[in-house]
């Protein structure tokens, strides 16, 4: 027999119904995983109702993804020629990071998505310090397919499967389109175009049903917030408060533009960062244009001082180019203190935001709803337990990800007030000092990440903090066991480099080819 347990006792019912509240591509992606995953053998089947308000337009500046988002766009059963059409997107095989270090003009760092050659972490950066060069470089062949502008596959290739790890550059605002007619066409969700005016609560406290201004109150078992900075639901109704990460993390302010590019001109094959004075502008190649952006503080950059900053970077880049007019955004480095609250969880920008550099936006919904599905709470009695664990977990990933931004910025060596404040010991997180520390001695290992999913693994780190000039260890005095075969696999990195540039086309070669051969009536694409 159940027990009354005090004040927070709920009563136990079958989680059927799921609203979200808010598109997006938080809200489409939620709506079509749920969907995706959802068992139609069962009695009682789950029914999934996105309420998007008609009169909030979408962020849609997020143009980078994760490899995940190959692994989430077939399980939903997107075509990748499909996406990639319907996207205007291109393919993203990491990063690349110029002027961080020291603002030289060779000062050029790459973030790759392969990991490297197979070995004990010793072994590889104690070769790769042998014989100098760039970290990445020596390796892994993934930096050179990037400097030409390669694809990461042929056409010939199944869906989503590549010679190279690789994710995506697209039109956000495409891909939430894309998922909208997905999930209302082909999955069964229900689609309500109207404006939420308020919230009915159970006596227990739950969400018992948004009221909408024309089709009234929608009722569910769990909500997803959506709603993006307004956080409706798990700010506006449960008052959840958010952790300010501002002291790590500095900067504030975006200015967004869209640079159109020439017919026929190269597509890079990764996000460019590149230093300035007071943050960083990010250069994202599309088939028909690039998304530049330049991210700065403002405590230590005028808005106006920005602009200028973006113009000259534009017109170097772009020349003969007109300016089109910038987007500024303002936003704040934090996430929720609490992100599943009773029968409430917050997906996307509602349960926080940090500034976009490794572009974390959209994994993390990934990452959310993975962990909402592989631990669905199927009756109310356990959605609490599912609520701590959650909360839990990904209070451990917000943490994980503000180390490793912030780890871009501490070992660069330049003298602008913005980095010398970043190499504060103040503002450096006490895991990540700790970690800098033990790394004097030993290169970043699986031993420093022991979660199961970690956020970023310990590859990345190493391609960070050696490509930013960190010292290599000296040898220790434990011998490792496969040195020789750690050598040998870095030989074969030349060779599988060679075969890789020989064989994949260019980015704009594969897709040009893709638009002409699916769909040969329209319009050329530049």
């Amino acid at each position: 027999m159940a027990t009354d347990t005090g004040p927070e006792a709920t009563s136990d019912h079958s989680i059927t119904d799921i609203v979200i509240v808010g598109g997006g591509t938080a809200g489409w992606l939620a709506a079509c995983l749920i969907a995706t995953r959802a068992d139609r053998g069962v009695q009682r089947p789950l029914s999934v109702t996105l309420v998007e308000s008609p009169d909030v337009a979408t962020i849609g500046v997020g143009e980078g993804t994760w490899p995940t988002m190959r692994r989430t766009l077939e399980r939903i059963g997107i075509a990748e020629t499909d996406f990639l059409l319907a996207c205007d997107a291109s393919f993203k095989q990491g990063s690349r990071f110029d002027g961080w270090r020291t603002g030289a003009a060779d000062d050029s760092y790459f973030h790759p998505f392969t990991a490297p050659v197979d070995g004990d972490p010793r072994d590889i950066v104690a070769a790769w310090a042998g014989n100098g060069g760039k970290f990445a470089d020596m390796v892994g062949a993934q930096g050179e397919i990037c400097h030409r502008d390669l694809a990461p596959r042929q056409r010939a290739m199944p869906d989503y499967a590549g010679t190279l790890n690789y994710a995506y550059h697209l039109d956000a605002g495409k891909l939430a389109a894309l998922l909208m007619r997905h999930a209302t066409e082909r999955l069964g969700v229900c689609h309500v175009r109207d404006h939420v005016v308020g919230i009915d609560a159970n006596d227990d406290g739950d969400i018992a049903a948004v009221r909408t201004r024309a089709s009234g109150a929608i009722a569910g078992d769990l909500f997803l917030d959506c709603t993006g900075h307004a956080a409706l639901l798990i700010e506006g109704h449960y008052g959840v408060a958010t952790v300010d990460r501002g002291g790590e993390l500095f900067n504030d302010r975006a200015l967004a533009v869209q640079v159109p590019v020439v017919p026929g001109s190269a597509i890079a094959s990764q996000t460019n960062a590149t230093a300035h004075a007071a943050g960083w502008i990010w250069d994202i190649g599309l088939p028909t244009r690039r998304g530049v952006g330049c991210v700065y503080s403002s405590a230590h950059l005028g808005d106006d001082a920005a602009a200028q900053t973006l113009e000259r970077y534009i017109r170097a880049t772009a020349p003969g180019v007109a300016l089109p007019v910038f987007r500024q955004l303002k936003f704040q480095s934090r996430h929720r203190a609490r992100f599943w609250e009773r029968n409430c969880l917050a997906v996307g920008l509602s349960a926080g935001f940090l500034e976009p550099l490794e572009a974390s936006a959209i994994v993390l919904i990934e990452l959310s709803l993975d962990a909402l599905l592989d631990n669905f709470p199927c009756q109310r009695g356990a959605m609490d337990i599912h609520a701590t664990r959650f909360n839990a977990l990904f209070r451990y990933r917000w943490d994980r990800i503000v180390e490793f931004l912030k780890l871009h910025y501490v070992l660069s060596e330049r003298d602008e007030p913005y980095w010398r404040d970043h190499r504060d010991a103040a503002s450096i997180p006490p895991r990540l000092a700790e970690l800098l520390a033990l790394w004097r001695h030993q290169p970043p290992s699986r031993a420093d990440f022991p979660m199961i999913d970690e956020i970023f693994p310990a590859a990345s780190y190493q391609y960070v903090v050696y490509g930013m000039g960190f010292p290599a260890p000296s040898r220790g005095p434990i011998a490792t066991a496969d040195r020789s075969r750690t050598n040998g696999l870095l030989g074969q990195v030349d060779q599988r480099r060679r075969m890789l540039t020989a064989g994949l086309p260019t980015n704009r070669a594969y897709l040009d080819a893709l638009r002409h051969d699916t769909l040969p009536a329209m319009e050329p694409i530049c």
